[in-house]
């Protein structure tokens, strides 16, 4: 004996739209940027315009409006440092949010393709590029933020050619150096590089000119949220995989800078920092980093002694070198006197100090203080 079941029914299911209760609030903390940004969000909360596209440029050259051809202003917002306009078209709608230099464009459509379109016209010759200088080098600047997720912006810094910072490091250091600036491509025999020692060294001046003489065949980002990187999946696959920018197939590497990363590396780190040891590891020789002309660059403060034996195993490191102070005859010789410098030498940080007449504290016996800038 057979009997036919009701299949229950299904309901209709609600566009997302609909289901969405929209309130704009205002008061008087809201700018007039804030109203831009609230009524561009409309055609795409509706369903009208469901396709987004935005991009970041991060010098605009004088002149440029970001606005594809044929875009009718609707608002406009400037203040001394910063401004947004909306404006749209047939079928699109497209904000621009500048600062400074900078600027992001995103353009809703009624199509991907009108999208992808009005995005390129928008942006098309946007991009100032400066004229290079020998003595600069563009490096990028990665971030998560609460609301946008993972960022990247670049900027142009200064460094020094590495025959006129040779100077400032100890002879084994500099020796130590010496392969590493020269490197290239074909010699990579590692994907991690280990910078450390006491603050003040000057970990952070040899970064920069490494920048510089690499700048040929690596673009070099410094993380500046390295603790949030290898606890956060999609951040660290943006900047591994998805939010890659250059072409693999091309040969052009990229350093990854991970600044005082002591409470990732050191030997305890596997239980203090649960998986972040390993996404890091995984990165360099694993295969996350399979595929990928990905280098990653770490210094700490710690002790060689105290780091996690798997960071500093034979084979994983590009390169390993401790930083340390200028012996006594050295850090003279830099100087070009001796008034200030004691028996057991001086750090980088010292020396800038002692030059600008400004002696740093430091009792024999006691860790060295005013790391400063050249960490």
């Amino acid at each position: 004996m057979s009997t036919d079941r009701k299949q229950p029914a299904v309901p209709p299911q609600t566009a997302p739209e609909q289901a969405l209760v929209s309130r704009l609030q205002i008061d008087d903390s809201d700018s007039t940027g804030d109203i831009i940004d609230a009524l561009f969000l409309g055609r795409f909360t509706l369903g009208e315009q469901p396709y987004s596209r935005s991009h970041t440029v991060d010098r605009v050259k004088k002149g440029s409006t970001l606005l594809p051809p044929g875009a009718r202003v609707l608002r406009e917002a400037k203040d001394d440092n910063s401004g947004s306009v909306l404006a749209e078209g047939d079928g699109w709608t497209v904000r621009v949010s500048r600062w400074n230099r900078g600027a992001e464009v995103t353009v809703t459509a009624i199509t991907d393709e009108l999208a992808d379109q009005l995005l390129r016209q928008a942006v098309e010759d946007a991009e100032d590029e400066p004229e290079p200088q020998e003595d600069q080098v563009s490096m990028g600047f990665w971030y998560h933020s609460p609301m946008r997720g993972p960022r990247r912006t670049s900027r142009t810094i200064s460094a020094g050619s590495w025959a006129e910072v040779r100077p400032n490091y100890t002879a084994p250091v500099a020796t130590a150096l010496d392969g590493l600036m020269g490197l290239r491509p074909d010699d990579i025999s590692g994907r991690l590089l280990l910078l450390h020692g006491p603050p003040g060294t000057g970990k952070t001046s040899a970064l920069r000119t490494l920048a510089r003489s690499w700048s040929e065949w690596c673009q070099v980002d410094c993380v500046l949220d390295p603790e949030h990187l290898f606890n956060n999946i999609g951040y660290l696959m943006d900047i591994a995989i998805g939010a890659d920018d250059t072409d693999p197939e091309s040969g052009r590497w990229r350093l990854l800078l991970l600044e005082d990363c002591d409470e990732l590396i050191r030997g305890e780190a596997k239980y203090a920092a649960g998986q972040a040891l390993s996404r890091l590891l995984n990165l360099t020789d694993g295969l996350l980093g399979q595929g990928r002309n990905v280098l990653v660059g770490v210094t700490t403060n710690e002790d060689l002694e105290r780091l996690h034996p798997a960071v500093v195993r034979p084979g994983r490191c590009l390169a390993r070198i401790e930083v340390g102070s200028l012996t006594r005859d050295e850090a003279v010789s830099w100087l070009g006197t001796d008034e200030g410098v004691g028996r057991e030498g001086a750090t980088l940080a010292e020396l800038y100090a002692l030059r600008k007449g400004k002696p740093p504290a430091h009792v024999p016996g006691q860790e060295r203080s005013g790391a400063g800038l050249y960490l």
